[in-house]
């Protein structure tokens, strides 16, 4: 598999996962490291998979753009506290979240 172009290689150990039938699917930081086509075909992975093995995917991730394409619902987090929850709609015009997260303009 280390032979594979970095995309192929995380789907399957994503596929790897799935082999064992699991409930839960844990992914931490899956799009690390990708390029923006990679990370686009991961997202459709992610959703395909979902929605085909009818499973719960917990997502830990920092591009944002997969975060709102995949999720039904969203927790953020702030050093550790919960400032929001929501469908992604709603956490993205989060106010809390817009601050924590863009800034705050002085005036």
């Amino acid at each position: 598999s280390s032979s594979l172009p970095y995309g192929k290689q995380r789907r399957l150990e994503i596929a790897r996962a799935l082999a064992t039938g699991p409930r839960l699917l844990l992914l931490d930081e899956p799009a690390a490291g990708m390029n923006p086509k990679e990370t686009d075909e991961l997202s459709q992975f992610i959703v395909d998979i979902k929605d085909s093995f009818e499973l719960t995917v917990f997502l830990i991730e920092h591009h944002m753009n997969l975060v709102m394409d995949i999720s039904d619902s969203i927790y953020v987090l702030d050093y550790g506290k919960t400032i929001a929850y929501g469908t992604p709609a709603e956490v993205q015009n989060n106010d809390r979240v817009i601050q924590a997260y863009l800034g705050v303009e002085e005036a």
